[in-house]
């Protein structure tokens, strides 16, 4: 079954452009860690790459880091998932969102979406996504948080537990946090 077009928010469906065959499709997730702010930066750099569509899934608490005016793709949250779907023969945003990435990017994971990822909770539009996604079509996670919950035991079990279902982790990086501290 070939999978629908999504419409664009606030365009109706038979109004949306076809996407190109030659298009590689890359969707964001991003989550309520500080490092939210960088999605804007992130998004500019993936929309140089020749013939890359990138759309986005933000959880609430991620919006709170960055301007939705400033992303120039497609943004979806929670309230879209709910929006979409009105009866039974209507597509379902998680599992259209799945359908058309070819590769997911979460940047960054925040200790709250790793823990829920870990243990198969899907209780946001991202979530859901992520608990849907083609295991054959690769998932990179950026973990990011502050050092001293990168550094509790659980987190390195929840990482391994997401390596063990197939998705590629994008290490940490050493510097000096928002918070005044250094580290991971």
């Amino acid at each position: 079954m070939e999978p629908i077009s999504l419409p664009e928010p606030g365009i109706p469906a038979g109004n949306s452009s076809p996407v190109a065959q030659e298009q590689f499709h890359v969707l964001v997730g991003v989550t309520g860690s500080v490092a939210a702010l960088k999605l804007p930066l992130l998004v500019a750099e993936l929309l140089k790459i020749p013939a890359l569509e990138v759309k986005v899934v933000t959880t609430e608490r991620a919006k709170h880091f960055y301007n939705a005016q400033e992303i120039p793709v497609t943004l979806y949250g929670d309230e879209e998932e709910w929006q979409l779907w009105k009866g039974r023969s209507d597509p379902v945003l998680h599992i259209e969102l799945r359908r058309w990435a070819d590769l997911m990017v979460v940047a960054p994971l925040d200790a709250n979406t790793l823990a829920k990822v870990a243990n198969g909770i899907c209780d946001n539009l991202l979530t859901c996504v992520i608990r849907a996604w083609d295991l054959s079509k690769p998932l990179l996670f950026c973990p990011a948080m502050n050092t001293a919950m990168w550094e509790h035991p659980i987190t390195a079990r929840q990482v391994e537990q997401l390596k063990g279902f197939g998705y590629t982790e994008i290490p940490c990086v050493v510097k000096k946090l928002v918070c005044g501290d250094e580290g991971q």
